[in-house]
């Protein structure tokens, strides 16, 4: 199968205050940083200036182990601990490119991980909620989005498949793990005229771009990826 991408988006934070910036802003990875964007992403069809902006902005080895630092800015994702990975920078592109954003939104996140995508996002819009299962990872990426200068962003120990309905209804929603279909109760928290980016499967999975209309909601394919599962709190079904 052509055109597979692989994003794991659980995963640890690295200590941002180990790698302070230098003062005039330039560091080892800035370049690395911006060869990601033009060879990664801007030549494979990404345009919109907000994403490509957020791309050259968010320090992805920031999110990485000291031992991987040195591959942050590859095309691939990387091993973090705990079985996980971060994603690869070109789907992260692309799924914030595919929802279609716009500076005033508010935006539901549901997979926070390591924090890489949920940076993207604060970039680009208002507001993030973000709903992370595993409470280490919620708890971490917490503290290093803070400690990165983040504010605009609101995270939760929670159970994705339940979203935030207490802050709903959002502008978009961005899941970064796969349920075998897609949860209603999630579709329910959209807006009007808000759209849902997911992939959706098993073995073999689509991403599928879900939009509210006042009659229902449209589905559209997008490309088949693959994502970890989209776990769900035990005794919940």
């Amino acid at each position: 199968m052509k055109n597979i991408f692989w994003f794991f988006p659980l995963s640890a934070l690295s200590s941002a205050g180990a790698n302070a910036r230098p003062e005039n802003g330039h560091d080892q990875y800035t370049d690395k940083r911006a060869n990601m964007v033009e060879e990664q992403i801007k030549r494979r069809g990404i345009t919109d200036e907000k994403v490509l902006k957020a791309m050259s902005k968010v320090e992805r080895h920031l999110f990485v182990s000291d031992e991987m630092k040195g591959e942050a800015y590859e095309d691939h994702p990387l091993p973090i601990g705990s079985e996980q990975t971060i994603s690869q920078p070109y789907i992260v592109a692309y799924m914030t490119e595919a929802v279609r954003l716009m500076p005033e939104d508010r935006v539901l996140e549901i997979g926070t991980g390591s924090g890489y995508q949920s940076a993207v996002l604060v970039e680009t819009v208002k507001e993030v909620f973000s709903v992370e299962i595993i409470k280490g990872l919620a708890d971490r990426a917490r503290e290093g989005l803070k400690e990165m200068g983040y504010t605009n962003i609101e995270i939760k120990h929670g159970d994705g498949y339940s979203g935030w309905p207490e802050n709903a209804p959002f502008d978009a929603i961005v899941v970064t793990a796969a349920p075998r279909e897609i949860p209603e109760q999630l579709k329910e928290q959209l807006k009007v005229g808000g759209r849902m980016i997911i992939p959706v499967g098993d073995l073999f999975q689509q991403l599928y771009l879900i939009t509210r209309t006042e009659h229902g909601f449209e589905e559209k394919t997008l490309l088949p990826v693959r994502f970890v599962p989209m776990v769900e709190e035990k005794g919940t079904g």
